[in-house]
């Protein structure tokens, strides 16, 4: 394998960077691809965050918590027109709901992590709900467990579901970690009761943030074979669980720091099925994709903080490829270097291997 030591600065980060193959001559890398816009979301929602595809369609859920409205899972059509998929219904204690992660499972139904804290509502009060479909057409949606502190990515594999808790509510250092769940086990008439923390059995692994952002676990996804890849927010690292045969966790350990390539957080992940991941930089305003064969991180595009009107990356959360297409998700937070602004918009880039 060969390795690479990066040598581009931030400075150099808008034109392209400079690899430089162990014991070899550099290699200039091409330069970053520019954002798009692919659909103007002003006056219609705000806040869009987690993604998956299914059938060719980019679900995308529309978190809405600058407008205040009910949150919505809606759908980007191959030819990029958008149609809603249903309304998402509000806590009974809080009020409201507040999408991040979601995935198709294989039993058909479709999973969203309702981060409450997100919301500003509390520790303890997260949920996953159940999106059931009939002929193709959204038909209600369930609590199947909650308890959770900050649900917020969310990916499947196999009979289980996996899903990130961004905080289990400690401080130097900052602890977060995985939940699996069985897809059996997450009935509505039954919804799983998680103890938020790594002592609930559903928890099968955790780290520590020590960065400058206070931002646990974040993104999840996997590969192909079923590794699972987690993405550490605050410290810009990328983890990677693997499993013995019976399910029990083999390892879970860092597969790659990604600052040293210029990213500056770890946010929304997605697995390509050809061996990318394709991450959400949030803090740095950029996207970046991790080769799961051989560590090697690139970013692909990445703009300074704006409003996004022109189509240019505007605090992005979530990324996710479709063919020759990045499609972005920029929630508009303010949080770091961004700041949110009324423009709110889906990004994309175009992108060949």
């Amino acid at each position: 394998m060969r390795m690479l030591i990066p040598v581009c600065l931030a400075a150099v980060m808008l034109s392209g960077c400079i690899e430089v193959p162990l014991g070899g001559e550099p290699v200039s890398t091409p330069a970053l691809k520019s954002a798009a816009l692919a659909v103007d979301l002003t006056g219609r929602y705000t806040n869009p965050d987690g993604m998956c595809l299914k059938d060719g369609w980019v679900y995308v859920v529309m978190n809405n918590l600058a407008s205040g409205k009910p949150a919505k899972i809606v759908r980007i059509s191959p030819d990029d027109k958008m149609e809603e998929v249903i309304e998402l219904p509000v806590h009974p204690k809080t009020g409201v709901v507040s999408p991040l992660g979601i995935v198709f499972a294989k039993d058909g139904a479709l999973y969203v992590n309702d981060n409450q804290n997100f919301a500003g509502k509390g520790l303890g009060l997260s949920r996953i709900l159940k999106v059931s479909f009939e002929r193709h057409r959204a038909v209600k949606v369930e609590t199947v467990a909650e308890g959770i502190n900050e649900a917020n990515g969310m990916t499947t594999f196999g009979e289980f579901l996996y899903i990130t808790d961004t905080t289990f509510g400690t401080k130097n250092p900052h602890t977060s970690g995985v939940y699996r769940f069985a897809l059996s086990e997450l009935v509505p008439e039954k919804p799983v009761q998680v103890k938020a923390g790594p002592e609930d059995p559903h928890c099968i692994g955790s780290f520590a943030t020590t960065g400058k952002w206070p931002v646990g676990a974040n993104g999840i996804t996997a590969d192909s074979a079923g590794n699972l890849f987690v993405c550490n927010f605050g410290d810009a690292v990328l983890w990677k669980m693997k499993f013995e045969p019976c399910g029990k966790v083999k390892e879970f350990k860092p597969f790659v720091d990604c600052r040293p390539f210029g990213a500056e957080s770890l946010d929304g992940a997605q697995y390509d099925g050809e061996g990318g991941i394709w991450i959400a930089d949030f803090i740095g305003n950029a996207v970046v994709r991790v080769d799961t064969a051989t560590a090697a991180v690139k970013i692909i595009a990445k703009n300074l903080p704006g409003d996004g009107k022109d189509g240019s990356l505007d605090a992005p959360s979530e990324c996710i490829r479709r063919g020759n297409r990045i499609y972005v998700s920029n929630i508009d937070l303010t949080f770091g270097p961004n700041t949110a602004d009324a423009f709110q918009s889906i990004s994309v880039i175009q992108h060949r291997d």
